[in-house]
């Protein structure tokens, strides 16, 4: 179908991450149309997924539904759909969802699609070790990973029963590093009388690089430090090592030398890089526009793709001055776009190239500990810690949502429970479930329960 063409300026917007979401929020009272499309019906703050994986959250409370962020935004209408295809000539958006096509034409287009878990032209690793980029994702590593201590339980055989105790985090990016630690805090506080037949402290924990360092980005002084905090909560930190090879028993690890081990896990979580969304290719293929290494579309210093000052590409799929794909980066040019706008519509100068104002990175170690840079300051520990706790409630979009989470990080922090441990076989089967039926990626319902599988499971 075709939505009615607006007679104000008419804004689109892809994506309901941080850059769409601040995007579509700073346009109130711009005297403008806003259209949201985004492929999922919540905004989701990401960097909590990691908690949502290990017990700590419930998906609800790091993914408000968007329409209830946006209901008081009454110059905004949200969309569902899977965005297919952008016409730049035409200005127009074509997007699918359940069998449903629709088009949008805009005025002025704000593309925030975000990213996916890159896994460097090994895509088939990503049966055996899932990424963190999504509800799904969460909810699967989540069954994965209790689900091994349940099969350990049950497995006679020694060598099968280290194999389901061990857990291998691939990436030691601050995703990696928080992914380790929390897996580290389950095995050795949450779950330790939980069980009979198995003894969770002997849980086996591998964060591997191919980088030489622990969270690189902080500076040597602290990735020095989060590396001994991590090996003090054992965890084995296996550093200048590539992963060759995945399968469901087991990870191939490759040195600079050459030379190969294989590493015996039944859990393997993919932390490792990403990659931009695939409409960037389209919008550079149309504007001329280059991309860079990470499949990220290099834009102009307002955001804009080249030839097309109506189009700003912004966040994790746009490349510029080298910006870290972060929220913050992304929030920031949400804001950038949205006022640039406003300025054309109020025939004022174009803004200044875009400038992000870097606020501090933060990553979680474990429990009680944290490292941060904020300006020329750097912390360590406790410190860290409890700044990374006051930032990430700050951030966190409803009062409800603030509320709870600070109960449930009390329950898991201070004491030893987490009240989200229950896995169900559809996480961990409906992915590769989903890949083995023949439908499209747009299919209506009907059509995926009507579909054959293309293989035998």
């Amino acid at each position: 179908m075709d939505t009615k063409i607006a007679q104000r300026h008419h804004v689109v917007v892809i994506g309901s991450g941080f850059g769409g979401l601040f995007a579509a929020k700073r346009l109130r009272r711009a005297n403008v149309d806003v259209t949201l499309i985004s492929k999922t019906t919540h905004h989701l703050f990401q960097p909590l997924l990691y908690q949502v994986a290990t017990g700590i959250l419930s998906e609800g409370e790091i993914a408000p539904a968007t329409r209830e962020i946006l209901r008081r935004h009454r110059d905004v209408q949200v969309l569902l759909g899977e965005v297919t295809g952008i016409d730049l000539a035409a200005r127009t958006v074509a997007s699918q969802a359940g069998g449903v096509v629709t088009t949008t034409p805009y005025d002025s287009l704000i593309v925030a699609a975000g990213a996916s878990s890159s896994y460097f032209g090994n895509d088939e690793f990503a049966t055996f070790a899932p990424g963190l980029k999504s509800i799904d994702d969460a909810l699967e590593i989540r069954g994965r990973i209790l689900s091994a201590y349940e099969f350990a339980e049950l497995e006679q055989d020694p060598k099968a029963r280290e194999e389901w105790l061990t857990f291998a985090v691939v990436g030691a990016g601050a995703t990696g590093v928080e992914m380790a630690g929390q897996i580290s805090e389950l095995a050795r506080r949450t779950l330790v009388k939980d069980y009979r037949s198995i003894d969770t402290r002997k849980t086996r924990i591998v964060l591997v690089d191919a980088l030489d360092t622990v969270l690189g980005a902080f500076g040597t002084k602290l990735s020095a430090g989060a590396a001994s905090q991590l090996e003090k909560l054992g965890i084995e930190v296996w550093l200048d090592e590539k992963v060759v090879a995945v399968d469901d028993r087991s990870l191939t690890v490759e040195d600079r030398t050459g030379a190969r081990v294989r590493i015996p896990a039944r859990t393997v979580v993919w932390a490792a890089g990403v990659k931009g969304s695939p409409l960037a290719n389209s919008l550079a293929e149309q504007s001329g526009a280059e991309m860079d290494r990470g499949n990220r579309i290099k834009v102009q210093p307002d955001c804009t793709l080249p030839g097309h000052p109506e189009v700003f590409v912004i966040g994790d799929m746009m490349s510029l001055n080298d910006y870290p794909g972060v929220a913050q980066v992304a929030m920031q040019q949400g804001k950038y776009a949205a006022d640039a706008i406003r300025r054309r519509l109020r025939g004022k100068p174009a803004p200044k190239p875009f400038h992000y104002f870097d606020k501090g990175s933060m990553a979680t170690i474990s429990r009680f500990r944290a490292v941060a840079n904020i300006g020329k300051l750097r912390f360590g520990g406790f410190i860290a810690w409890l700044l990374w706790l006051a930032i990430h409630v700050l951030y966190l979009v409803g009062f409800k949502n603030r509320v709870t989470t600070v109960l449930h990080w009390a329950v898991s922090f201070i004491g030893r429970g987490r009240s989200q441990r229950i896995t169900t076989s559809q996480q961990l089967v409906a992915r590769n479930a989903v890949q083995q039926l023949d439908v499209p990626d747009d299919a209506a319902p009907a059509q995926v329960e009507n579909a054959e599988p293309v293989r035998s499971a």
